[in-house]
């Protein structure tokens, strides 16, 4: 499969890397990192077993990359004003989108510019850093799940699963991409906000009594606000949250990628992550009080 990432980043360059280490043939639009990787390849650093790919298909602009039968999108959300631009060259007769962004609104995006029925979205549990350029740091974690942006469990996401499965990457098809998205908030809401708000990583937040407790209040607020919005099935708030924290209680001082977007001095994901969930839930008649507060904190910080 030729396959076109958009938003090599982190979670670009470490999924697009598995894919090509796997065999398929993989396009990535690159920025910071070209020069580095047009000279000496991809270097993938992990817990799992570092690799280094010497060759790279790396480009500067979208049309030199041209029509591919997949495009990847890891790109930020807060570039989302550039996101159909850069997608267009890429997109040919029978081409698929699949975006592994944070938050919500980025498959409704695609779907309008492109077509409901070639747009699936994903969210990806994926622990990740820039290293040097051309360097990723994969520090844990690396699960996907994904669906079909119209929902139900299609052949097309189950092919993709299997694809991401054979490169390494743990990988499931889900018929509900709506409760896989408000799941991942339950996490991203508390933890990207939090970290980024006060520059402190996960284990330092749940070290604290008071602010895991906090955190869990976020995280039964945020079930509830996804909980309202027709899901298959409901998530179960305190069995979920449990969860979680005990997942997190794992990842040894991780910071999250709001808080390492803080400090390099880049915006923020707001919109897709806060924004656009609080609408979601308010449309419903759920109030969010702590994640509204929280996003009134993180605009008057970046106003700082």
């Amino acid at each position: 499969m030729r396959i076109g990432v958009i938003g090599s980043g982190a979670l670009g360059l470490y999924y697009g890397g598995m894919l090509q280490r796997a065999g398929q043939e993989v396009r990535f639009l690159l920025r910071r990192d070209l020069q580095a990787i047009q000279t000496n390849g991809l270097q993938i650093k992990s817990v799992n077993g570092d690799f280094h790919l010497p060759q790279i298909q790396g480009f500067a602009n979208p049309e030199q990359i041209g029509p591919v039968d997949m495009v990847l999108v890891g790109l930020k959300t807060f570039a989302n004003d550039q996101l159909i631009e850069l997608t267009r060259p890429l997109v040919g007769p029978e081409t698929c989108l699949l975006t592994l962004q944070n938050g919500l609104g980025n498959e409704d995006l695609l779907a309008e510019a492109f077509g409901a029925d070639r747009t699936l979205g994903g969210v990806a549990f994926l622990c990740s850093n820039r290293g040097e350029p051309g360097t990723v740091l994969h520090l844990g974690e690396g699960k996907i799940r994904l669906g079909e942006f119209s929902g139900g469990l299609s052949r097309r996401s189950q092919q993709l699963a299997d694809l991401f499965q054979a490169a390494g990457v743990p990988c499931e098809a889900v018929a509900d991409l709506r409760r896989a998205r408000w799941e991942k908030l339950v996490w991203n809401i508390p933890f990207n906000g939090l970290s980024a708000l006060l520059n402190q990583d996960v284990t330092r937040l749940l070290n604290d009594a008071r602010c895991r407790q906090l955190v869990e209040e976020l995280m039964l607020e945020v079930v509830s606000g996804g909980n309202a919005q027709g899901l298959s099935e409901p998530i179960d708030g305190p069995a979920f949250a449990a969860q979680l924290l005990h997942f997190t209680d794992q990842m040894d001082h991780y910071q999250p990628s709001m808080q390492l977007d803080r400090q390099a001095g880049r915006p923020l994901e707001l919109e897709a992550i806060f924004q656009i969930p609080l609408q979601q839930a308010a449309a419903r008649g759920v109030e969010m009080p702590r994640t509204e507060m929280l996003l009134s904190l993180l605009h008057a910080s970046e106003q700082a």
